[in-house]
Order: C-alpha cells, then sequence, then structure tokens
C-alpha cells in the first residue's frame, strides 16, 4: 500500500511470492569446444586455409556441444583484431553443401519405390542439356551404396531426374535446409533456398548433389542430427535442454537406418572419407567438395571442403560437421582435406564421453560395395 504525505491511500499494491528461477546452464562442454578448436585449428594451418568451421551436436537433444572457428580471437582483447575474424562462421557463412545431400537423395529415392537397396546403377557419364554429368572417377556400375561410397554424381543425378523436382526440395526442406536455427544468436542466415516453380533438367541434375542451395555450417549440422536420430527432427539449443524436446518425425526411421548402414562404407576401404576412420568404432559419414561463388555470383578457382556426419554409427549419439574453406596446400577434396579433422575430433569426443566402441572384428565385416571400376578410389 502507497500513501502520500498526509496518510492518504493512494494505491493498493499487491504482493506475490517469489518464485525459484529456472536454471540456465549452456549447452557447450567445455572439454569438447577445446578439443574441437584444437583439432580444427591444426587443420586449417596444415591445410594453408582461408577459415575453418567445426558444430557438433548431440543427436538425441539437439544440444550445440562445441561450435569453433578458425581463426579466432581473445574476446577480452580486441586489439588489432578485424571484424572478419570476430565472424561466427557457423551461423554468417553460407556455401552449396556439395555431395553432404547425397544421403538424402537416396532416402527420397528409396521413400519413392523409384530403387530399392539392391539396385545397381548405370553410372556411366551422360550429357543433359549440353553439360556432361561425370565423377571424379569413372564406374560402369554402382549399387547404391556405392553410390554413396564413391559420392556419384551420376547416380544421384539419375535417381533426382527420376522423381519430380518438389521431391528433393520437400526433402532437403524437411531436415532444415533454407530454415534458421533461431539460436538467438546475432547475425545468423538462413541461407539460400530455390522458391522456384519450373527446373530444367540440369538444374535437378546439379541440386542433387548440392548446387543450386546455401546453408550455413550450423544448419548441416542439424540436418546431420536429423539423420542421427533416424529422422526426428528438433530444434537445435545452445544452452542444456531440460526437459527433452521429443521432436518431430520427418521420414521413416526405417529408411534413415538403411541409409545411415550405407554411410558407414565411407569410411571404410575404398571410400571417399576413409581417411575419417576411427580405430574401433563405426561412424556415417559423407564427404563433400564444392567450388566457391565469387562477388560477381559465379564459380571461381576455390573449394569448400566438407566431412559431415555421425557416430557411434551402430547407435548414434553425435553429429559432427568439418567445413574448411579455401585450403591453399595442394588438396581441396573433402576426403582428403576435411576427413581427417572429422576423424581426430570425433575421435576424441567418443573417447572423451567414455562410449563404448561398436566396430566389428575385421574378418567380421561384410563387404558393402559391388561396382565394376573404371578408375582408383573415388574422392569427394
Amino acid at each position: 500500500m502507497r500513501k502520500d504525505r498526509y496518510g492518504r491511500v493512494i494505491e493498493d499494491i499487491s504482493s506475490t511470492d517469489s518464485q525459484a528461477a529456472h536454471n540456465l546452464a549452456l549447452s557447450i562442454d567445455e572439454r569438447l569446444q577445446a578439443l574441437v578448436y584444437r583439432e580444427l585449428n591444426n587443420a586449417v594451418a596444415f591445410n594453408k586455409a582461408e577459415s575453418g568451421t567445426a558444430v557438433l551436436v548431440d543427436v538425441n537433444t539437439g544440444e550445440v556441444l562445441a561450435m569453433a572457428n578458425s581463426p579466432s580471437y581473445n574476446p577480452n582483447n580486441f586489439a588489432g583484431t578485424s571484424k572478419d575474424t570476430m565472424r561466427n562462421r557457423a551461423i554468417t557463412d553460407v556455401f552449396e553443401p556439395g555431395s553432404t545431400v547425397k544421403p538424402m537423395v537416396v532416402m527420397t529415392a528409396l521413400q519413392r519405390g523409384i530403387v530399392n537397396e539392391n539396385t545397381v546403377l548405370n553410372t556411366i557419364p551422360y550429357r543433359i542439356n549440353g553439360h556432361e554429368i561425370k565423377d571424379v572417377a569413372r564406374y560402369s556400375e554402382l549399387t547404391l551404396t556405392g553410390v554413396l561410397q564413391k559420392s556419384s554424381n551420376v547416380g544421384v543425378s539419375k535417381l533426382a531426374l527420376a522423381m519430380p523436382s518438389s521431391a528433393l526440395v520437400d526433402t532437403y526442406s524437411r531436415f532444415g535446409l533454407g530454415k534458421a536455427t533461431n539460436l538467438g544468436l546475432v547475425g545468423e542466415r538462413s541461407g539460400l533456398y530455390p522458391q522456384k516453380q519450373r527446373w530444367s533438367d540440369i538444374e535437378r541434375a546439379t541440386f542433387s548433389f548440392g548446387y543450386g542451395l546455401m546453408v550455413t555450417p550450423l544448419q548441416l549440422a542439424r540436418v546431420y542430427a536429423t539423420i542421427g536420430s533416424y529422422g526426428i527432427y528438433r530444434p537445435l539449443s545452445i544452452t542444456k535442454v531440460d526437459p527433452p524436446v521429443p521432436g518431430e518425425r520427418v521420414f521413416p526411421e526405417s529408411l534413415v537406418r538403411t541409409v545411415v548402414h550405407m554411410m558407414e562404407s565411407v569410411a571404410l576401404p575404398g571410400g571417399g572419407g576413409v581417411k575419417a576412420a576411427i580405430k574401433g568404432y563405426r561412424i556415417a559419414i559423407k564427404t563433400g567438395t564444392a567450388k566457391k561463388v565469387g562477388p560477381d555470383g559465379r564459380y571461381i578457382n576455390k573449394y569448400i571442403a566438407y566431412t559431415a556426419g555421425v557416430a557411434p554409427a551402430s547407435h548414434p549419439r553425435f553429429a559432427l560437421v568439418v567445413v574448411i574453406n579455401d585450403p591453399q596446400a595442394g588438396k581441396y577434396y573433402g576426403g582428403a582435406v576435411s576427413a581427417p579433422v572429422f576423424g581426430a575430433i570425433m575421435g576424441g569426443v567418443l573417447r572423451t564421453m567414455n562410449i563404448e566402441p561398436d566396430a566389428l572384428a575385421t574378418a567380421e565385416k561384410s563387404e558393402l560395395v559391388i561396382n565394376q571400376g573404371e578408375g582408383t578410389g573415388g574422392r569427394s
């Protein structure tokens, strides 16, 4: 109750008992953040790259466990620090995702009944609208698993051309591409996503291997977290999620499980991401390489190297995306540049978190790919 100087009541104020506020805790794990930054920083220096970004996510909660950029800076001392260095590239930089979208193409083709797990595709180079669609190494035939293991542009483009143009647009969108994560971080971009009604055949083909759209590393991490949860889409969070978010099923579990198993071949001998292999653990990954786009919107002779995946593959706990921007040390393929970083980071994460090894003994491993090769190993 408030009174004036004469003692007259001028306001009757009701009071309520105080209530304890909710606990607020960052999801970032200090140990994992240090590990991710150390390995990423070493890789950027080794590959003489312009920059690098890595994002680690808990697939069961959507919590961001680590988010690192290199080069970095001291937040306690901005002296001499450029604005470019202060940028959080995980949310501000957009790139064409390249071959990292191929698992979603295979899932969509399986869902629509265009192929089955045992389908063998003709992967001889061919032409569309005057443009040649080819792979780094030439293969006359590849199984569906082989298409992912060898990162076949020919294979996924044929799958894309066998379905309506809206099919991949819908699947990519379900997994979160084209949508901001809404973490509340300043400067986040939602990427660039096609909104066209008509697609040429060459646009449909290149869309299947990651051209014609742009994503942030954080968006790509959300895609792979959704893959790791076997088709359950959850919002990402930089704070501890309590209670857990049930998420939304965006793709049939059985199909995602099938493709996750196929993705294991990428890190096995003969796969484009064998340098990501982690002793004692099964991992399901996809490497990718994309040309950079210059200020005028045209492609330039610079590259982005990606590796994205989940582990342990038998029961995924973590999703990781590694992006190396413009490596200048001689190699630029994702399998050569970003895959080793993925292996170093994910291996450290699995050991730090005491995740039980799940790899089969060498003698027990089954052959996942049947192909007729005319070239050497695949690269992507």
